[in-house]
């Protein structure tokens, strides 16, 4: 019987965050990097990757930033080489990004914004998972940990919503709502190969929503209705990306961990 705390002990893995700089990124790259995890910051802005690769590496962890652009096949295919190349292997991957600037609501959505987002945040994410799917073939392990939302379990409750927010974009949710089928797809079929593929389905966090006065009474509503009581924070997704990435969780593959304060059981 191994120690609990082994269990989790991530040093020796090999780890990439897409959106690795972004909100719930920054907090995954660094709950992985202090578990003994190097971590490869990875998305468009290389610059922003290694700001953050280098304030992890002064706090004593390892960590390198890296471009990857999930709309580019190229750069896919080059972010999983280089990633091979220089460490070896590739433990971890946990599909985060998300690009928001072709959201729309179904009211006045078009086929190039719709194919746009579902380029980078579904088609991406499995063309990433393709390329570093073979690396973990090779090596007969691994885990991927997809990063849903509790938009993929439910659809926004649109009378929370105010006038001044706006309508709420239909390819999040239903972009969304697919990581978690792509999610079964890929345990299923990668299990034989000892790859263990789950989903985590985060609440909201965002601070600049928190501050902004249009907002306000939205993120009152939520607080109020969530069970919990409060929004989520930069914390709350270490635990569960740590554990899904871990020995602790050897024996779960194709699950989906509920990370939302307890919206979702209303």
């Amino acid at each position: 019987m191994r120690d609990a705390k082994a269990l989790f002990d991530l040093s020796g893995r090999v780890a990439i965050v897409t959106g690795g700089r972004g909100l719930y990124g920054s907090a995954i790259s660094a709950g992985l990097c202090e578990m003994g995890a190097t971590v490869v910051v990875a998305s468009r802005n290389l610059a922003r990757c290694e700001e953050l690769a280098a304030s992890l590496r002064a706090a004593g962890h390892s960590a390198v930033g890296m471009a990857l652009d999930l709309d580019d096949d190229a750069s896919i295919r080059a972010l999983a080489k280089g990633v091979t190349d220089r460490f070896g292997q590739i433990d971890i991957l946990v599909n985060n990004a998300v690009d928001r600037s072709n959201m729309a609501p179904l009211s006045t959505a078009t086929r190039r914004q719709l194919q746009a987002s579902a380029s980078t945040n579904l088609n991406g994410q499995i063309l990433l998972s393709q390329a570093v799917l073979e690396s973990m073939v090779a090596r007969q392990r691994g885990s991927i940990i997809n990063i849903s939302s509790m938009r993929g379990l439910d659809c926004p409750h649109f009378p929370f919503y105010p006038q001044s927010m706006g309508d709420q974009p239909v390819n999040y949710t239903t972009e969304k709502w697919a990581m978690v089928g792509l999610t079964k797809y890929m345990a299923g079929r990668y299990g034989r190969h000892h790859i263990r593929v789950n989903c985590i389905a985060p609440g909201g966090y965002n601070p600049a929503l928190a501050e902004n006065p249009d907002a306000r009474a939205f993120v009152n509503t939520y607080r109020e209705n969530c069970p919990l009581g409060r929004w989520a924070n930069e914390d709350d997704i270490k635990g569960p990306v740590v554990f899904l990435a871990s020995d602790a969780a050897s024996y779960i593959t194709g699950a989906t961990l509920v990370m939302d304060g307890g919206w979702t059981i209303w």
